[in-house]
């Protein structure tokens, strides 16, 4: 079997490596068009945080990696074409075209950051980092600024924002919904952390959408549809499009222009498959499909595509939008539905919140946590979580909850360690289940 992967980014890769676990016998080619792999997007992040000393440590597989499990890499491969009736790719290198054939298509290639909508975002001012040669040239340009918009205010945005203070610089965050992390979080569980970054100097502009930047002298220009800011720079911080340019009409796309796949992740097209950011996720909680160009969505994409090349096996779960991150001195994690997103299910949702001392015997700091459930049913619906402490790794146990299709009667019985030095007797998941059953209980 010839396995042909267009893209190796987080989702090409882990779907290469996984064919091999389970095809020792395959041809896998790997086309990609950048100089380089294995890059992650937040190196620059890691790098302003003093956790990588240079960019080119910001790296989750190498060339050799691949090599020694027989993954044929090629480089500097730009796919123009396929043709999914004579099973062949075009592409592009070094001026000439070639073609491959296949016996299954991987389609891998992932998005970029270009915005038709912005007026001027082609700017060399306004600085991109999603490769690592993107990620180089805004490092230079960050630390010469001393002012930067920051356009976006998801978890990119957001994640910029440590690091432009980490930098002394000023910081102005741009974002069209009211708050930050409006996708992942209810407005009242972000009032402290936007307190403590607008103590710490960072101007917001909530409900103001960018619509052009324009360079002035050795400055940006940036319109809103309130305002004008003049800054040094700017930071683009949003994930707009699928690169898709070499699809065309092959296969079936949906109404935003992604790739339509079904559970298994198969196109319209016979043994061609899309992953990643190529395509739209179902969330878990909703009927339509959403675009989420999330790492841990291409990765478990490509391990499902994977697992399907030879006959429909594993249906795709889905994506619960589950998040982590840390800004400032706040832990924040979110997991599947909102509060604000009760509007658009099909059913009644009930709210429960707690506050909980982290554990008893290391300090007064508190964890903030929040609970979305089904009414009738109790079902599990989403959770969100912050902190002064770390307390990240709680969102996946929650995560896992909604995944399972866990009751607040479940989640109130599920089975955690305790040590009076790091935990409660009463762990968070626990309580959460348990203030939402007794809430429950006492309405009816």
């Amino acid at each position: 079997m010839k396995v042909v992967i267009v893209g190796a980014s987080f989702a090409g890769i882990t779907a290469a490596l996984a064919v091999r676990e389970q095809h020792q016998a395959a041809e896998i080619f790997l086309l990609e068009k950048q100089s380089g792999i294995g890059y992650l997007s937040g190196g620059l992040h890691l790098y302003f945080q003093q956790a990588i000393d240079q960019l080119s440590q910001a790296t989750f597989v190498t060339e050799e990696q691949l090599l020694a499990k027989n993954i044929q890499l090629f480089l500097q491969h730009t796919v123009v074409a396929f043709d999914p009736v004579q099973q062949v790719v075009t592409y592009k290198n070094q001026g000439q075209t070639g073609v491959i054939s296949y016996d299954k298509l991987i389609l891998a290639s992932g998005s970029n950051q270009w915005s038709q909508k912005i007026q001027g975002s082609q700017s060399p001012k306004v600085v991109k980092y999603k490769y690592q040669k993107d990620a180089l040239a805004a490092m230079q340009q960050l630390q010469q600024s001393h002012s930067i918009a920051i356009i976006g205010g998801g978890q990119i945005g957001a994640e910029a924002l440590n690091d432009l203070l980490a930098l002394n610089k000023k910081a102005h965050l741009f974002e069209s919904l009211p708050y930050l992390l409006a996708k992942y979080f209810d407005e009242e569980m972000m009032v402290p952390v936007q307190k403590s970054l607008s103590a710490a100097g960072v101007m917001f502009h909530f409900n103001e959408t960018v619509e052009s930047v324009t360079e002035r002298e050795q400055q940006l220009i940036v319109s809103t549809s309130k305002d004008q800011i003049l800054v040094d720079c700017g930071l683009f911080a949003l994930n707009i499009r699928p690169s898709l340019e070499y699809v065309a009409d092959t296969v079936k796309r949906r109404r935003d222009q992604t790739i339509w796949v079904d559970q298994y992740l198969q196109t319209s097209a016979a043994n061609v498959f899309a992953i990643g950011d190529c395509i739209d996720m179902r969330h878990s909680q909703f009927t339509q499909q959403r675009y989420l160009p999330l790492v841990n969505n291409a990765v478990r994409s490509g391990l499902v595509a994977a697992c399907n090349l030879v006959r429909p096996t594993v249906a795709f779960s889905g994506s619960l939008r589950t998040i982590g991150t840390k800004l400032l001195d706040y832990y924040v994690a979110s997991t599947g539905m909102t509060a604000a997103e009760g509007c658009f299910y099909s059913g009644e949702i009930a709210v429960t919140s707690v506050e909980q001392v982290v554990s008893p015997f290391t300090g007064n700091e508190t964890i903030k946590g929040k609970l979305i459930c089904d009414q009738a049913t109790g079902q599990v619906l989403g959770a969100q979580l912050v902190s002064k402490v770390n307390c990240l790794e709680k969102i996946n146990t929650l995560a896992l909850s909604i995944q399972t299709g866990q009751t607040i009667a479940e989640l109130m019985q599920n089975d955690y360690f305790y040590q009076p030095s790091f935990a409660n007797v009463l762990e968070l998941g626990n309580q959460l289940g348990a203030q939402a059953f007794w809430r429950t209980v006492h309405e009816d």
